[in-house]
C-alpha cells in the first residue's frame, strides 16, 4: 500500500497551536482521580518494608473494626480470584524462568513495596488507617540488591528455579567464523570498559490512579486507567482474571505523562476489578508518591562490559558487549525484552563491519522490577558505545571528535545495513556533528583547554559529546517475532467523512502528552482538505476504537500516524469513484486538491469532499457495489524502523575543590525527519 501524493494544503509543518493545552491549564480535563463515582469503595495496599523476608502472620482483625472499613484480603484469601499470574509478554528464550507473580504476596515479599494486603472501605481516609491496624511478623531474609552478587547464585530469591538467572540471550555477528576474536587479536589498539547504568525512577508528573466499576447485569466491567497501553491492558487484565475479553472495557482518561512506567499490567487494577466483580460496586485506587517510587516500574538497571578493537587509523573492527541486566523481583510486561532492544544499538552510527558478539544475561535481585523507560534499552546502548568511544580515543591519544569522524557511517552509504541486520534508511552523521562542533566552537573549546586545564587549577573545562541513532517505531512484526515478543508491531486507524463534512478519525494510540490529537488532525487535515477544526480525534476508549496497539516504542507517529495517512488515502479512493459515477468521467481523469474533486482540464466539472459525503451517506447514486457511508479503517504494520539521529555537545566548567559541575553551552543537533507540528517538536 502507498501513500496517495496529493497536492498539500499547507497545514503539515505549520505551528499550529495544541487543541490539547486549553483543558489542561483551566483544570477542565478529567483525569481518572478527577471522574465522580458514586458508591465507589476506596481500596489501599500494604506494602512490605522489607526487601526480602518470610510473611509469618497476618493479623487483620484491628483493621477489620476501623469504621467505613468494608473488608481486607491478603494474597491467600485471593488466590481463587486469578486464572494465570500477572502476565509478561515477552519470553525472550524457550528456558526463560518466569517465577509467577501475584498481585498480593503469599508467603513471602521480595521487594520493599511488595503488596501484602488490601483494604477496601468507604472513603479513602479510612482504607489507609487500616492499613496501620494490619499486624504482619515478618521473618527477613538476606536481601540481592547486587547484579554480579545476583549472579554467582549464592543467595537463590526464588527457591524454585534454583538461579536468580532469568535468561540468557546472546547474539554472534561474523562475516566468517571467529572473525571477532580474530579482529581482537590484530587489533593495533583495544579498550575494555565497565559501566554501570543506575536505575532511575519515572515519576510521572501524575502517579497511578484506578477505578474499576462494574455494570449491574451481565458481568461486564469498566476499567478507568491512566494507562499508556488500554487496549493490550484490556486483553492482559481479561485472561488474568479469566473473564471474556468483550466483556472488559478499558478507558485511559487524560494521562499525566508516562515514560514507559504506565506500558504495565499493575497489580492495583487486578485488584480493583477483581474485587469490584466480588463486592457488584466500583473500586477506585490512586497512588500514593512514596508507593510510585515503590510498586511503580522503574528504569534501566545494567552492568555493560564493552570492548572495542581497532586498526592503526583508529578504524573500529570488532565490538563484544556483555550484559547483565536487573529484572528486579519479578518480570512485568515487557521486561526481559528491554536490554535485546539495546542488543541492536551497539553499533552507534558508526560502520563497523559485521563482527560483534553480544551477551545479556538476565538476573533477578530483590528489588522493584524493571521496564520499558524513557528508550527501553536503547539509551543503554548509545550510552555504552558513546564512552567506549571516549575510551579508545584516550587509548589512541587522539581527539574523540575526530576519532568519531573516522569511523561514521557515509552519507553514500545509505540505506545501510548494520551488523545487527536492521535497515538504516537515511542519516548524515558527519553533518550534524560538525554543524554541533561549528554551534559549540569546538575548537576554541579544546585550545581553551589546553591553557585552562593546567595543575592546580580549581576551575577545569571540559566538552562531552555524543552522537546517536533512535530506533523508532517499535515494529515490524515479523521483527518482534523473531525476538519472542508476544503482540504485534501493527497500529489501526478508522478515517470517517461525516454527512457535515465533519471528520472522526479513531486511533489505536492513547497519548499522554505527546499532541496526538492536534498531529493527527493536521495529518488528516492535510490529506482530506479540510480544515484541522473540523477533525475530531477519538482514542483511549477500547469500545470505540477497539483495535489498536497503543502508545510506547517511540511508534505512535512513524506506525499510527501512518496508519491514518493510509486510511485517509483509503477514503479519497472511495470518494474518486463516487465522483466518477456521479460526473460521468473515468476516475483517471480525476484530480484531488483542496478538498475537491474535478476533471482534469476541466474546473468547472467538480465536487467537493462534502457533497461527497452527503451523498454516500444517502446512497441515492452510488456507483454498482459501492457501500454507502465514506470511511476506512487500516491496520498498519511498517517495513522497518525510522532511524532519527544527531550529536549533542556540552561544555562544563567543574570545581576541583568543590565538585560542582556549571553547564556552560549545550547544544543538540536532531534530525528527526518531517516535522508535523514544530511547535510539538521544540516543546
Amino acid at each position: 500500500m502507498t501513500i496517495t501524493e496529493n497536492k498539500p494544503t499547507n497545514i503539515i509543518g505549520t505551528r499550529l497551536l495544541r487543541r490539547e493545552d486549553p483543558p489542561l491549564l483551566t483544570g477542565e480535563a478529567k483525569f481518572t482521580n478527577d471522574l465522580s463515582i458514586p458508591g465507589a469503595l476506596h481500596l489501599s495496599v500494604l506494602r512490605s518494608p522489607y526487601a526480602h523476608a518470610k510473611i509469618k502472620s497476618i493479623n487483620v482483625s484491628a483493621a477489620l473494626k476501623i469504621a467505613g472499613v468494608v473488608a481486607v484480603y491478603t494474597g491467600k484469601d485471593l488466590q481463587t480470584a486469578w486464572a494465570a499470574p500477572m502476565p509478561c509478554a515477552w519470553p525472550v528464550t524457550p528456558d526463560m524462568k518466569n517465577p509467577p507473580h501475584f498481585p498480593l504476596a503469599i508467603d513471602k515479599v521480595n521487594y520493599v513495596g511488595d503488596g501484602v494486603a488490601a483494604v477496601l472501605a468507604t472513603n479513602e481516609t479510612a482504607s489507609r488507617d487500616a492499613l496501620d491496624a494490619i499486624d504482619v511478623e515478618y521473618e527477613p531474609l538476606q536481601a540481592v540488591v547486587d547484579l554480579e552478587d545476583a549472579l554467582s547464585d549464592k543467595n537463590v530469591i526464588h527457591k524454585d528455579l534454583g538461579t536468580n538467572k532469568s535468561y540468557t540471550w546472546p547474539l554472534l555477528v561474523e562475516e566468517t567464523p571467529g572473525c571477532v576474536e580474530e579482529a581482537f587479536k590484530k587489533a593495533k589498539y583495544k579498550i575494555k570498559e565497565r559501566y554501570v547504568q543506575q536505575r532511575l525512577i519515572p515519576m510521572a508528573m501524575e502517579p497511578r490512579a484506578i477505578a474499576a466499576v462494574p455494570q449491574p447485569f451481565g458481568g461486564d466491567i469498566t476499567l478507568y486507567s491512566s494507562t499508556q497501553i488500554p487496549h493490550i491492558l484490556k486483553v492482559m487484565t481479561a485472561l488474568t482474571l479469566g473473564i471474556p475479553e468483550q466483556q472488559v472495557r478499558v478507558v485511559a482518561p487524560s494521562v499525566g505523562g508516562g515514560f514507559g512506567s504506565k506500558l504495565d499490567v499493575y497489580a492495583e487494577e487486578l485488584l480493583c476489578m477483581a474485587l469490584a466483580r466480588k463486592h457488584s460496586a466500583p473500586v477506585r485506587w490512586v497512588e500514593e508518591r512514596t508507593e510510585n517510587t515503590q510498586a511503580t516500574i522503574q528504569g534501566r538497571g545494567q552492568i555493560q562490559h564493552v570492548e572495542l578493537a581497532a586498526d592503526e587509523n583508529g578504524k573500529i573492527t570488532a565490538v563484544r558487549v556483555r550484559i547483565i541486566g536487573d529484572m528486579g523481583a519479578y518480570l512485568q510486561l515487557v521486561t526481559p525484552g528491554v536490554p535485546l532492544l539495546g542488543a541492536f544499538l551497539y553499533a552507534g552510527v558508526y560502520d563497523i563491519p559485521k563482527a560483534y558478539d553480544f551477551s545479556c544475561t538476565s538476573v533477578f535481585t530483590n528489588l522493584t522490577p524493571t521496564d520499558a523507560y524513557r528508550g527501553a534499552g536503547r539509551p543503554e546502548a548509545t550510552y555504552a558505545i558513546e564512552m567506549a568511544i571516549e575510551a579508545l580515543a584516550r587509548e589512541m591519544k587522539i581527539d574523540s571528535f575526530e576519532l568519531r569522524k573516522r569511523n561514521y557511517i557515509k552519507k553514500e552509504q545509505f540505506p545501510y545495513t548494520a551488523f545487527s541486520g536492521l535497515t538504516y534508511d537515511s542519516g548524515d552523521h558527519l553533518l550534524a556533528a560538525e554543524k554541533a562542533a561549528t554551534m559549540t566552537d569546538l575548537a576554541g573549546v579544546r585550545a581553551q583547554q589546553k591553557k585552562q586545564n593546567v595543575p592546580g587549577a580549581t576551575k577545569l573545562l571540559g566538552v562531552g559529546m555524543s552522537s546517536y541513532f533512535e530506533m523508532c517505531g517499535l515494529a515490524p512484526s515479523r521483527v518482534l517475532a523473531s525476538l519472542n515478543y508476544s503482540a504485534g508491531g501493527w497500529e489501526a486507524a478508522t478515517v470517517r467523512v461525516l454527512p457535515t463534512n465533519k471528520v472522526q478519525v479513531i486511533t489505536g494510540t492513547s497519548p499522554h502528552g505527546q499532541g496526538h490529537e492536534t498531529s493527527w488532525a493536521m495529518i488528516a487535515s492535510e490529506k482530506l482538505g479540510v480544515a484541522p477544526e473540523d477533525v475530531d480525534v477519538l482514542h483511549s476508549d477500547t469500545a470505540i476504537s477497539a483495535l489498536g496497539l497503543d502508545t510506547y516504542g517511540s511508534r505512535s507517529l512513524p506506525v499510527g500516524g501512518v496508519a491514518i495517512a493510509l486510511a485517509c488515502d483509503k477514503v479519497i479512493e472511495k470518494a474518486k469513484l463516487i465522483a466518477a459515477h456521479q460526473l460521468e468521467c473515468a476516475a483517471e481523469d480525476l484530480q484531488f486538491v483542496g478538498g475537491t474533486f474535478s476533471v482534469k482540464g476541466s474546473p468547472d466539472r467538480a465536487l467537493p469532499l462534502a457533497a461527497i459525503a452527503f451523498g454516500a451517506f444517502t446512497a441515492h447514486n452510488l456507483p454498482e457495489g459501492c457501500e454507502p457511508n465514506l470511511e476506512a479503517q487500516v491496520s498498519y504494520d511498517p517495513p522497518n524502523f525510522s532511524w532519527p539521529f544527531g550529536t549533542h555537545m556540552c561544555v562544563v566548567e567543574v570545581d576541583t575543590e568543590t565538585g560542582a559541575v556549571k553547564i556552560l553551552k549545550y547544544i543538540a543537533v536532531d534530525d528527526c525527519g518531517n516535522q508535523i507540528n514544530p511547535l510539538i517538536v521544540e516543546g
